[in-house]
């Protein structure tokens, strides 16, 4: 709960505000462009929502702080408005679950659902009002976890949903050590027709990468894109195994088709065709070749 006696300065006069407890993880930011934005090196409000469309997103943001450091002066009475609206939809039936988890750093999870059985792809916070509306859209047949730092409140949820946790052996730690799916070594694994599980080793060891229809991949800390680049990269100061090898498996995922880049941490981006999304990946792979020298 955000505090208002720990509003940053930096924020303009009005309902809205961040306190100092933000970790400057940039769920905010990129949830609701049109009001929060970075200053010294946290976030703040720099506009006011001025309409309903931006008083929702800015109530998402809200809802999804992973430590709860944006607040309103006054009690929001619309504030099941925006718990009803998640999962949000990012395209067809993909859908982003908001409720970023402190323990995964502020990394956002995904949901597909599918007829089969629905696929939940990283772990947000277990939150009653994302539960309840899990539970409407069918629940949760696999959780695939893309590496050890974003399970967040796995447990809870398999528990829950008595769902069927996936991921990979090198990544596996005390706390995923029940992890019901437990892949080993580095060929792709076929889920279901539609769904892929790709080996990537480099930001972890056991890092693997989601491909769903050959058009949304689920990369986790893998790949992502920066605003301030304008294109997609690799989180070389955040790579705990090695660098190296995740140009290697950069390499690899360059030869799939995928037009969608929905990351755990940075931004995503989507790519009209194909061919820009190949260009966009061979331009990740110099960049990344270029900065190990």
């Amino acid at each position: 709960m955000a505090h208002l006696n720990l509003r940053r300065a930096e924020n303009v006069s009005g309902d809205f505000y961040v306190d100092t407890s933000c970790i400057d993880c940039d769920t905010c930011r990129w949830m609701a462009p049109q009001v929060f934005t970075e200053a010294g090196e946290q976030s703040a409000v720099y506009h006011q929502p001025a309409n309903e469309a931006e008083r929702l997103v800015a109530l998402q943001a809200l809802l999804a702080c992973p430590t709860s450091s944006i607040g309103t002066i006054a009690k929001p009475q619309d504030i099941k408005v925006a718990q009803l609206s998640f999962p949000i939809p990012v395209e067809e039936n993909v859908y982003d679950n908001g409720y970023h988890s402190e323990n995964s750093y502020g990394a956002a999870s995904y949901f597909i659902q599918l007829p089969e059985g629905n696929v939940l792809v990283d772990s947000p916070r277990f939150t009653p009002p994302l539960v309840k509306r899990l539970e409407n859209m069918g629940g949760i047949h696999y959780m695939y976890l893309t590496h050890r730092d974003d399970v967040a409140d796995h447990q809870k949820f398999a528990e829950h949903f008595k769902c069927s946790r996936i991921l990979h052996r090198d990544d596996i730690t005390d706390g995923t050590r029940d992890v019901e799916i437990q892949l080993t070594g580095t060929e792709p694994f076929e889920l279901t027709p539609d769904l892929l599980i790709i080996p990537v080793p480099g930001h972890s060891k056991g890092h693997t990468v989601l491909l769903y229809k050959n058009k949304f991949l689920f990369t986790g800390d893998h790949l992502a894109w920066s605003d301030g680049l304008q294109q997609l990269i690799a989180f070389r100061d955040y790579c705990w195994y090695s660098y190296s090898e995740q140009i290697k498996s950069m390499r690899k995922l360059a030869h799939y088709s995928f037009q969608w880049v929905l990351p755990g941490h940075g931004r995503r981006y989507h790519a009209d065709t194909y061919e820009t999304m190949g260009q966009e990946m061979q331009k990740c792979l110099e960049w990344m070749e270029s900065s190990e020298r």
